[in-house]
């Protein structure tokens, strides 16, 4: 359970080739993908309890579920009457000095706009935007990272004010909760403009790294002359429409919240873009700890989806993990925790979705924390995690399932 990136010069097979670990320091990475420390840590120390009979625990029931890195979809389709447990503990929060107490909820915002296309003679170009860091679209909501998808509408756009252009193909990202780091897409133009779109491009990847200069500062563009010919790219209308819908759906942080400082409350991430068959596809990750304020967003997506003749739907929706007042469970591992570090940890909630929303909403009564190793830069192939605050983690696990026996 992970979510499968890599560097565009990799050529990893996530379906039948190992992850390829590599040491630095004191910590584990990945070579040139993704780690899936996020969350296969939290796998691993499940296991771990299991198999030491030395350990003291209370009785115990290890849950590991399917795909809840790229949408919560096990969670989603479990049989919750099988389970007895009405403490949680969640093995999925990426900083040791934290326990998680509350997380937002989110859906998935499917929308798909008819295009057509026509044949149009000129010079093949291909268009790439990369270099970003990308991230995770709730942990990392706030650092103003840019969007590769929302980064080509946009040079798109101020671009036909330079020259007439066709579009033949365009996509970016792969996941809709992990920021897009490369955006690709194919134009045609006439010969005699390629040195515009050239020229733009340069004085366009100025710009943006100017306007990220200290969030996402190696935004790189290039524009590749292939061959001339007749090609078949979208006709004027559907041009049009794809470029309204990528400079004008939502996307980033849409509101903070007003009751913890520095948490955003709702966002939305254009993670994927494609044309698949006669369609402009767009997938966004809708996040909110207010359930009224995702439906929404999501509201907004489907408002200008069918404004251009598009069709709407939501898939994966999954609801927000309210913080609970009377956490017998928080109480008792933030009182261990100091006497252990000699420090109070930090009791916050995530702009990120976590399993533990679909557990309080289908076991009445559950009262449940989160907590979890120091990761960076998850969901990214930059992901590493540290293996002395794995240790600490782990002793402070058994320490608490100790006390709770």
């Amino acid at each position: 359970d992970m979510v499968c990136e890599k560097t565009p010069d990799s050529d990893h097979d996530f379906q039948k080739d190992p992850i390829q670990l590599m040491i630095d320091g004191d910590y584990i990475t990945a070579n040139n993908t993704t780690l899936g420390a996020d969350n296969g840590i939290a796998i691993a120390m499940a296991l771990a309890v299991l198999e030491d009979d030395s350990i003291q625990h209370p009785g115990l029931e290890v849950l590991i579920t399917s795909d809840e890195e790229v949408g919560l979809l096990g969670a989603t389709s479990l049989d919750y009457s099988k389970l007895n447990g009405k403490y949680m503990i969640n093995l999925d929060s990426e900083d040791e000095d934290e326990i998680t107490v509350s997380c937002a909820g989110g859906l998935s915002a499917v929308s798909m706009i008819p295009i057509h296309f026509w044949e149009a003679d000129g010079l093949y170009l291909d268009v790439k935007i990369d270099g970003l860091k990308g991230g995770h679209s709730g942990v990392d909501a706030d650092k103003n990272r840019a969007n590769a998808n929302i980064l080509m509408g946009r040079f798109l756009s101020e671009l036909a004010d330079q020259c007439d252009y066709m579009i033949a193909d365009i996509f970016g990202g792969s996941k809709d909760n992990a920021i897009p780091r490369i955006s690709e897409a194919a134009l045609v133009v006439a010969k005699e403009d390629a040195a515009l779109v050239l020229n733009y491009a340069e004085a366009f990847n100025k710009m943006m790294t100017s306007e990220y200069a200290l969030t996402d500062d190696g935004i790189r563009i290039q524009v590749i002359p292939r061959s001339s010919g007749t090609y078949q790219v979208l006709d004027m209308p559907s041009k049009l429409k794809v470029l309204l819908m990528l400079r004008n759906i939502p996307n980033g942080v849409l509101k903070m919240s007003g009751a913890i400082a520095g948490l955003p409350e709702t966002s939305t991430n254009v993670g994927i873009m494609k044309i698949d068959h006669h369609s402009f596809v767009t997938i966004s990750g809708v996040r909110s700890s207010i359930n009224s304020a995702r439906k929404d967003v999501g509201n907004k997506i489907q408002f200008l989806t069918e404004f251009l003749g598009g069709e709407y739907k939501e898939k994966g929706s999954y609801p927000g993990w309210e913080y609970k007042t009377d956490s017998k469970l928080r109480t008792l591992m933030c009182e261990l925790y100091k006497n252990i570090y000699q420090r109070d940890p930090k009791v916050i909630a995530i702009h990120a979705g976590l399993e533990c929303g679909l557990f309080s909403e289908n076991i009445p009564g559950l009262d449940c924390v989160s907590i979890g190793p120091n990761l960076k830069d998850v969901h990214t192939t930059e992901e590493c995690m540290s293996i002395s605050s794995v240790k600490r983690t782990w002793e402070f696990l058994l320490s608490v399932l100790k006390e709770i026996k």
